[in-house]
């Protein structure tokens, strides 16, 4: 027994010991910590040298089923290491805003066999791939998953749009513009396409483009589909602009000897407006639609444009989206030849600065106004009254009060970070750059017409700084002071400090003065426009300046204006308008409550209903419709109306 007890005791003490060790060992590597993987190597930054050899790349778009676009690559390589990118930041949009959680199935092989890659551990766009030895051509394989419903994205059972950006990873270390590609695309049988590319040769359903330029390659998108129109608006020989129409059916095509020449109007007026053109040939890739969703989004040398299936054969509704290819157009000067300094970046994954967006947008949208009343697109009232739509609502967005209009050109980036629409866009503000910049050029236009004595105007600004260089696609950067020095070009005056009171600068007023220099001041009455009558009903009906909220013909609130009667009384934008005055709501009804409440002291009652609730809602109100309007002032001379007139 005593011989035994030893034993087990020898044997606990061995156990123990080992135990020891063990444990020493574990809590020795714990101390240290785990060895973490080798970090991958820094990104190279880009540089103004040319990457050797030419990336073939071939984009299969007939899974157009499951809305897979298959990519395939060839990429020449020199060296044991290559980081690849994926675009990140987007000309246009302003932001990071290419969908890299819709990338998938990314591999890389060579000579048959599989790469690993590893993802870059704080820049997710970049993907770091070790070349085995003796390796000169890599395979490339992904595939771009699009959204499934036609509405939230651009493929449909008949319809495309291929944005070239969405379908290709390139090396990093180099400026876009010195990485070639030679692009191939395969299509759905019969389908027709259009794009600023240059076709090399097709074969059935695939189609060769010439070798071009990466920064080329993503400014140059491609539409396709069942239902196709070109149509010719060029000017001559040496002005080549076309329409290139895709629609949900072959109906929707139709386009009348009226809103023909329309169109061919705005490529006249723009070609007089800037005196140059800077593309070989322009395209307007417009798509009419119901089942994808709308767009617009400027290139060099075309557009990516989309609109309502009923853009030509209903042409009354479609008055507030007209100026959509003006502005496009516009962009081909301002925002591509013509750049802000702080927006050209020299590839896809250099971060950019919005700071001038009120002149790359702002001015596109105020020269893009002017065009679509100088083409006929719209008459000059119509013109007036989208002037004055804009104005009234600033006039009820108290946003102004505490965020400048600089400040909203970095809502690109900040609504890219995962930020939700906004809520209270009055009071949040948003991308007012657009709209408010609209009222301040005009502003400028009036009042250098006004210094002149009519002889200069902010036409001679857009010959001065964007008609340089005729046939030049090179791009020009501008910066603030190169903007100020053109304007006193034009008219000697503080152009300085008048840009920076009204962009820089905290303005809670209205700018309205290009309003009033222009011969006209605000008024508000019950008299609706006679377009607005017909405009598309998915539409919401505004009601801001009476009540304070816009709605849907299903009741839906699209939204609240901040501190306005509906929001003093709570109704919120996630409610549903189900009743006016004990009558089922509509649109008709809600109107005749407000043109009844002129005449009676009775407050207006409105059921509402949020989630589950029902709310009643009494709003005090005898105002009238209060529809914005410009009326003439005899006293000053109509600059307005010269404005929007057709060039001489």
């Amino acid at each position: 027994m005593r011989h035994a007890f030893f034993c087990r005791r020898g044997a606990t003490a061995l156990f123990a010991a080992l135990l020891l060790a063990l444990t020493t060992a574990v809590c020795a590597q714990d101390s240290a910590g785990p060895q973490p993987a080798p970090l991958p190597p820094p990104i190279a930054a880009p540089a103004d040298t040319p990457y050797p050899g030419t990336i073939s790349l071939l984009v299969d778009l007939t899974n157009i089923t499951d809305r897979v676009v298959n990519v395939h690559e060839t990429i020449p390589v020199k060296g044991r290491e290559i980081t690849l990118l994926y675009p990140e930041w987007i000309p246009g949009t302003h932001s990071p805003s290419n969908p890299l959680a819709n990338m998938a199935g990314l591999v890389v092989s060579a000579d048959g066999k599989r790469v690993a890659w590893v993802r870059d551990r704080v820049n997710v766009y970049a993907f770091h791939i070790d070349v085995p030895q003796d390796v000169t051509t890599l395979e490339v394989n992904f595939q771009y998953l699009a959204p499934l419903r036609p509405k939230d994205g651009r493929i449909s059972s008949n319809f495309a749009n291929l944005s070239w950006n969405n379908a290709l990873l390139y090396p990093a270390g180099y400026f876009s513009r010195r990485i070639e590609f030679s692009p191939a695309l395969r299509l759905p049988q019969a389908w027709k396409f259009a794009t600023a590319l240059e076709v090399k040769s097709q074969n059935g359903n695939l189609v060769q483009f010439q070798q071009t330029a990466l920064n080329t390659l993503v400014d140059s998108p491609v539409y396709a589909g069942v239902n196709y129109k070109r149509v010719d608006l060029s000017t001559g020989a040496d002005n080549q602009v076309y329409l290139d129409v895709f629609a949900d059916t072959a109906a929707d095509l139709a386009i009348t000897p009226e809103e023909l020449q329309y169109h061919r109007n705005l490529v006249k007026e723009a070609e007089k407006l800037f005196n140059s053109h800077h593309y070989g040939h322009y395209d307007f890739l417009f798509s009419l639609s119901d089942t994808v969703s709308g767009k617009g989004l400027e290139h060099h040398q075309s557009s990516e444009d989309g609109t309502r299936a009923n853009y030509f054969t209903d042409w009354a509704a479609g008055v507030g989206g007209r100026a959509l290819l003006a502005h496009e157009y516009t962009h081909s000067w301002n925002g591509k030849f013509r750049r802000p300094a702080d927006l050209w970046t020299p590839n896809f994954n250099v971060p950019m600065q919005d700071d001038l967006l009120w002149v790359y947008e702002g001015l596109t949208d105020y020269y893009g106004n002017v065009l679509t009343a100088r083409s006929g697109l719209r008459t000059s009232e119509q013109a007036r009254d989208v002037i004055a739509q804009t104005a009234a609502n600033f006039e009820i967005s108290p946003g102004r009060t505490w965020r400048p209009l600089e400040d909203t050109t970095n809502q690109p980036i900040i609504s890219s970070h995962g930020a939700a629409p906004e809520i209270w866009p009055s009071w949040q503000r948003s991308y007012d750059y657009y709209p408010e910049a609209d009222l301040i050029w005009l502003e400028a236009d009036t009042k250098i017409r006004e210094m002149s004595g009519g002889k200069k105007s902010l036409d001679d600004f857009a010959k001065l700084f964007f008609g340089m260089d005729n046939g030049s696609y090179i791009t020009k950067t501008y910066t603030f002071d190169d903007v100020v020095t053109a304007l006193n070009t034009v008219q000697p005056y503080d152009w300085t400090g008048f840009l920076r009171t009204h962009i820089y600068d905290l303005a809670p007023q209205t700018p309205e003065n290009g309003i009033t220099n222009g011969g006209y001041r605000m008024v508000y009455n019950d008299d609706e426009p006679e377009w607005l009558k017909h405009q598309d009903s998915s539409r919401a009906t505004s009601f801001a300046t009476s009540l304070g909220f816009s709605v849907t013909a299903d009741g839906n609130l699209g939204a609240v204006w901040w501190d306005s009667l509906a929001f003093k009384a709570g109704i919120t934008p996630d409610m549903q308008l189900q009743a006016v005055n004990d009558q089922k709501f509509s649109v008709a009804t809600l109107r005749e409550a407000i043109l009844s409440s002129e005449k009676s002291k009775e407050p207006i009652k409105l059921l509402l209903k949020r989630e589950d609730q029902f709310v009643t809602v009494t709003l005090d109100y005898h105002g009238g419709l209060r529809h914005p309007h410009l009326e003439r002032v005899a006293a000053t001379p109509d600059r307005l109306d010269a404005i929007f007139a057709p060039s001489k």
